[in-house]
């Protein structure tokens, strides 16, 4: 179960990191890459805040005991 509980809180980190970067350039602040098409696109803000809520939910399952 450790190796479960690892492996979620690693996914966790990276869906947090994943999700906070398509919302910021969903919402037109972080303009990187200065081609990407999620750039202002307030469908990928969305996007990025579910997936970043989800690895909130995943970390707080690997940090339970």
């Amino acid at each position: 179960m450790a190796i479960v509980k690892g492996l979620a809180a690693i996914i966790g980190v990276a869906a947090i990191l994943m999700g906070g970067l398509w919302a910021l350039q969903g919402l037109d602040i972080v303009r990187w890459p200065a081609s990407s098409f999620m750039l202002g696109d307030p469908e990928w803000t969305r996007n990025g805040a579910v997936l970043a809520g989800a690895g909130v939910l995943l970390l707080w399952f690997a940090g339970r005991r």
